[in-house]
């Protein structure tokens, strides 16, 4: 700002033409390390590196402030870039799923079903139940209910028998399987 004045004065109100400041390969690689150790100057360190560089002080602070805006333009083209090639991926995987719903719909697809390894017969996976001890896999159908009834039958059955055998304090301290 005071170079123009100056040169504004001198030539009788008419600026002169600036002269682009070319740095040496010295100036610009000890400007570069400097800038990857801090991105900002403080007045001091911007001082001594303008007489290290034998430049002007304004001079180093218009570097960095044009470094830094370099920096940032260069971060924001590559996020740029990542965020289209994200999009593309995303928009293809929006097309692939869009066609696969597509499809299911035209298939009217019944209820999923789980084959029985008992029978081998289909069973709607929305009636089967997982007993959370033994991770057994049921269903809640009534013959399941049936089933269920028998096996605690059962189990009573084979409870009253060992207890009269056994005794019921080894019975009393087992947990009661019968869910199982």
């Amino acid at each position: 700002m005071e170079d123009e004045e100056e040169s504004c004065n001198a030539n009788g109100g008419a600026a002169a033409p600036r002269k682009k400041l070319r740095l040496t390969k010295e100036q610009s690689a000890l400007l570069e390390e400097s800038f990857r150790q801090d991105h900002t100057l403080n007045p001091k360190r911007k001082e001594a590196m303008a007489l290290q560089l034998k430049l002007r002080a304004r001079q180093v602070e218009v570097w960095f402030q044009n470094r830094r805006a370099r920096s940032k333009l260069k971060h924001t083209e590559m996020e740029c870039e990542y965020l289209k090639r994200w999009f593309g991926s995303l928009t293809e995987q929006n097309r692939r799923l869009q066609r696969e719903v597509e499809e299911l719909r035209a298939m009217k697809v019944a209820p999923p079903t789980v084959i029985s390894s008992h029978n081998y017969e289909p069973l709607h996976a929305s009636t089967l139940t997982m007993c959370p001890r033994c991770e057994r896999v049921t269903t809640t159908t009534a013959a399941a209910l049936d089933k269920v009834s028998t096996k605690i039958t059962l189990a009573a059955t084979t409870a009253t028998t060992l207890s009269s055998k056994v005794g019921t304090s080894a019975l009393q301290s087992r947990p009661s399987s019968a869910a199982c």
